[in-house]
């Protein structure tokens, strides 16, 4: 068993021979930090902005400025408008930027016995959240916070994750990833594994060696029942999902592919970890983590936790719960009330009601606003709902589900426009938001059809929908799909693909032979070339070659 370090002493104390990371034992780990420390202590400004691909070099940087007396932002990604978002409020960046925001480098020679303890109530960082609406708003976090979550994390998990490599499909970059994939293994002494982002990986990168999984509820609802399961059945010790409901049908399945019953972690950007549950069965009630007290006030859940930012108050979330046995029972928003010509609908209720249709396994309600607020539906089929979507297509599914809804509501109260999906949407933190849901009626791009994926080749089939956000405008009165979309497509489902460097440098080759029109099914072939750093795509469809080029990118 490891030495637990504190998070505001584990650069400061040795751990002779513990590994952090494959290729980095913890020596080199505390070497790393010395290196940033000096750079940062030499860097004007307290605040500075980090982003990083890897999480170790992340962990690297982070405890760098820590030490160095910086406050630390943490970017949710590393796209130009994020960037330039974060530009306004801080000093300096480190990690992989662009060069244009002049990214901090570490110094050499940087001395790690010169590193003393953190001080837990002045150390601190920024989160971001996107709540319900999807439009970021920064949290800070102090370390006294993090510290007291990870050592509750390991007071409930901790015995039985001995041992274990910490594998994820998260980002570190937000809240739930920093904790579980960065602070928490730091703390305890477990080795941290690189991240992975298909199914197919994990498999590979597992091993024999015991293991933990770090996931989003995504993840788990996607995992291909063709693959291998039973490699990992006695390797994974734990699976964690967090940032969104995991459903019964999910979870259970989840539980059969990967040997292990998933443990959800319930909380938030604000209040950090409140309760866990696991899915040794159906429906299991939650549980608060310790040194968490939590009440029921006009039916909605309060809590009081030192992973809060004042540890003495009570907060009050806008969840509605009931008292099951020692723990509660999530059920639903209070604040999902929404106002349809001056009718009051409850986008829980409508939720619920439809998700007891035969065709149905998942359902979420959204309002379009506009000149007349609507009503819109995104459904996730079961296999009966496919099936009747392949035999009577969309708009038939969508007049059943709408007469399902007219014995209790009325044509107001019920959805005017209906999305059917194979999953909801998420944003990169895992969750449900607004915007990814509105997104669907406005989609600036299409869902793709995965026909191939390969470690060097992909390939995808796109319908060009004329609800498309990309053909308004373009033209008027001969819509066809603007150049700068496909490239702007072949780049972002090659980062799907493949683990693409961060930074664009140029095009070449770049040809356009023949327009894309609405209702056009397009194909889109991506070859990722390793040697040279370049992105090769083609876009062709029943008429032709449409397009094609080359993208060279870079670190």
């Amino acid at each position: 068993m490891t030495e637990w370090l504190p998070l505001s002493e584990v650069a400061v104390r040795a751990r002779v021979g513990r590994r952090i990371a494959p290729g980095m034992d913890h020596a080199q780990f505390r070497a790393r930090v010395a290196d940033w420390r000096e750079a940062f202590a030499r860097q004007a400004g307290r605040d500075v902005a980090l982003y990083f691909e890897d999480a170790v070099g992340f962990a690297a940087a982070l405890f760098g400025a820590w030490h160095a007396g910086k406050r630390v932002m943490l970017c949710g990604d590393n796209l130009a408008s994020t960037l330039e978002r974060a530009a306004s409020r801080v000093d300096g960046f480190a990690g992989d930027v662009a060069q244009e925001f002049a990214p901090l480098q570490p110094e050499q020679g940087g001395d790690p016995d010169e590193l003393v303890a953190l001080d837990e109530a002045a150390t601190q960082l920024f989160v971001f959240t996107s709540g319900s609406t999807g439009e970021p708003v920064a949290i800070e976090k102090r370390l006294d916070q993090l510290a007291r979550e990870v050592e509750a994390l390991e007071a409930s998990f901790g015995e039985e994750m001995q041992g274990a490599v910490v594998h994820g499909t998260v980002s570190h970059q937000h809240i739930y990833g920093l904790l579980f994939r960065v602070l928490w293994p730091l703390a305890a002494g477990r080795e941290i594994a690189p991240r992975t982002f298909f199914h197919e990986d994990l498999l590979m990168a597992v091993g024999r060696r015991p293991a933990v999984l770090v996931a989003s509820p995504a993840h788990l609802k996607r995992l291909p029942s063709q693959l291998d399961w039973a490699a990992l059945h006695g390797q994974l010790r734990t699976v964690f999902s967090s940032g969104g409901a995991l459903g019964a049908d999910a979870a259970l399945d989840a539980r059969r592919h990967l040997g292990v019953a998933p443990t959800e972690i319930y909380g938030s950007s604000e209040t950090g970890g409140i309760a866990w549950r696991r899915w040794n069965r159906e429906q299991p009630a939650w549980h608060a983590l310790p040194g968490v007290s939590w009440r029921i006030v006009d039916a909605r859940l309060e809590v009081r936790s030192p992973h809060l930012a004042d540890a003495h108050e009570w907060w009050r979330s806008e969840d509605r719960v009931a008292t099951e046995g020692e723990g509660f029972r999530l059920l639903g928003r209070a604040d999902r009330i929404v106002k349809i010509e001056e009718r009051r609908v409850s986008l829980d209720a409508l939720e619920r009601h439809i998700a007891e249709h035969p065709c149905v396994q998942e359902a979420r309600i959204g309002m379009l606003p506009g000149a007349r607020d609507t009503l819109v539906a995104v459904i996730v089929p079961n296999e009966s709902g496919w099936a009747a979507l392949r035999e009577h297509g969309r708009r038939a599914l969508s007049q059943t589900l709408s007469h399902f809804l007219a014995a209790s509501h009325d044509a107001v109260a019920r959805p005017r426009r209906w999305r059917f999906a194979v999953s909801l949407p998420v944003n990169a933190q895992g969750k449900v938001t607004d915007r990814e849901l509105m997104a669907l009626f406005r989609p600036e791009r299409p869902e793709p059809h995965w026909r191939l994926r390969e470690a060097e080749s992909a390939e995808l089939e796109l319908d060009l929908s004329p609800d498309l956000a990309v053909f308004d405008g373009h033209f008027p009165q001969a819509a066809v799909l603007p150049g700068v979309a496909q490239l702007d497509w072949a780049i972002r489902f090659g980062r799907e693909a493949f683990p693409l460097p961060p930074r664009f440098l140029r095009m070449e080759a770049l040809k356009f032979q023949r327009v894309a029109r609405p209702h056009d099914r397009i194909r889109l072939q991506l070859q990722w070339l390793p040697a040279k750093q370049c992105l090769q795509f083609t876009y062709t469809s029943a008429h032709g070659p449409h397009a094609s080029g080359r993208v060279v990118l870079g670190e």
